[in-house]
């Protein structure tokens, strides 16, 4: 049987085409799976076949593998998962604990590496450390298939709004590289990824261990007609999933000077979330609701015409407005929700303590700061089917969950999935200072 589009495109959003080549000099993405799926082996290998390992850092890892018996200096290959285990901990159980990034680059692009840990009781690492990836791969046991844990990671991806999702079906060298096997594993899976609305799939099969289909091409799996998976993070079209619809600018520092030479210097610092700024612009300040216009742009000392997502820039108004950090400037003919009632998707991080209704704590939005109380749990999520669990009274260590929130002050916020850097906060707890749960807000 021959599997007619190993790669998958379930609907490419805006109409693009997930083939699409170009996009930004860098890409985020974050591996996840469960234990033992391979995640570490899999950067190590990236890491390995595109020569961004330093000679000391290779014969580190291969005094490492040798003393774990893995590999010897000239004999057995080494343990490439070592690159990115990086505390002697994870090292000695052979487990990811800590969420590892690692930078390398190709010819044709940068890349920073999120390698998430498998098991169940840090999944909150994997929504630390999949907040602003562009893409996410998710590693699955050719030999088990489809299991909770990818049913997990693929409900967290999705509530986070990462545009690209590809799932490397692993470990082929150890069922003879099956195609049935693969194609079994690729049809559930597409499944699941239509009840979670994954709008941008790809399927690849892989042995991370011995590098098929991670650089060049494998000749073991002639049957499979798709691209290697370095050339498609090469390639993947990640430009249209920028907001430019929605100017969004948190302000960080009120610049005054007050020198002679700039005496009468108001500027406002900060890091355009999404959208574009430009010059004369009519701005909205939230959650005052004062208007002005942009009257100059600043970056680096000198004067810019406009500012897009993701640059850090310096804004200047025509008119003095009570501003302070934490202020949200949005442009006046696209406003953002301005409520002191939220509702949100969390995922609750707390190992200690249960989300309670009636519970209260800060909540952080960009950076601004306002305390709030839950007024309601409205349903759990079940990972294993996706159903909604109605009822609940309190949330546990990696509950998924819906919630009602009132905050002592309106929160000028946009929906998550529209808007990913105006949409996501966390909660704080107010008397330990610890984050815990991360807030996808429903506009």
């Amino acid at each position: 049987m021959i599997f007619p589009q190993t790669k998958v495109t379930l609907a490419s959003p805006s109409g693009r085409s997930a083939d699409a080549g170009g996009g930004p000099d860098i890409l985020r993405f974050i591996t996840a799976g469960s234990v033992d799926d391979g995640k570490s082996t899999l950067i190590g290998r990236l890491l390995y076949d595109t020569k961004n390992i330093l000679v000391d850092q290779l014969e580190a890892v291969e005094r490492a593998s040798k003393t774990k018996g893995d590999g010897e200096r000239g004999g057995a290959p080494i343990d490439l998962a070592l690159l990115t285990d990086g505390l002697r901990s994870e090292r000695e159980q052979g487990i990811t604990i800590d969420v590892a990034y690692k930078y390398f680059q190709t010819d044709k692009r940068k890349f920073i590496s999120i390698d998430a840990p498998g098991h169940i009781q840090y999944t909150r690492n994997m929504v630390t450390g999949a907040s602003n990836a562009d893409l996410a791969i998710i590693l699955v046991d050719a030999r088990q298939g489809v299991i909770e844990q990818t049913r997990r990671h693929s409900l967290i991806a999705s509530l986070l709004g990462i545009p690209h999702i590809v799932v490397a079906i692993n470990k082929m060298d150890l069922v003879n590289f099956s195609e049935d096997t693969f194609l079994k594993i690729a049809q559930e899976y597409q499944q699941l990824a239509q009840k979670l609305g994954i709008k941008d799939l790809t399927i690849i099969p892989v042995s991370a261990l011995n590098g098929d289909n991670i650089v060049d091409k494998s000749d073991n799996m002639p049957w499979y007609t798709g691209e290697v998976l370095l050339h498609y993070l090469e390639t993947v079209n990640v430009q249209n999933d920028y907001n430019l619809t929605h100017p969004r600018f948190m302000v960080q520092y009120v610049l005054r000077p007050q020198t002679e030479e700039l005496h009468d210097y108001r500027g406002y610092a900060g890091k355009v979330q999404s959208g574009i700024f430009r010059v004369g612009d009519a701005i909205t300040v939230l959650p005052s609701e004062q208007t002005s216009k942009i009257a100059k742009i600043e970056q680096y000392g000198q004067e810019i015409e406009e500012a897009s997502a993701g640059m850090s820039v310096t804004i200047l108004l025509e008119t003095d407005v009570d501003i302070s950090r934490g202020d949200l400037l949005a442009k006046s003919d696209a406003l953002p929700t301005l409520s002191q009632d939220v509702e949100a998707t969390i995922c609750w991080m707390d190992d200690r303590k249960e989300l309670k209704i009636g519970s209260k704590y800060t909540l952080q939005h960009g950076t601004h700061r306002v305390r709030c109380s839950v007024r309601g749990i409205e349903y759990r999520i079940d990972v294993n089917n996706y159903e909604e669990i109605e009822g609940v009274e309190s949330l546990k260590l990696n509950d998924i969950a819906k919630v009602s929130l009132r905050t002592a002050k309106p929160l000028a916020y946009d929906a998550y999935l529209e808007n990913r850097t105006n949409g996501a906060a966390i909660l704080i707890d107010e008397t330990s200072n610890v984050t815990v749960g991360a807030c996808m807000m429903e506009g």
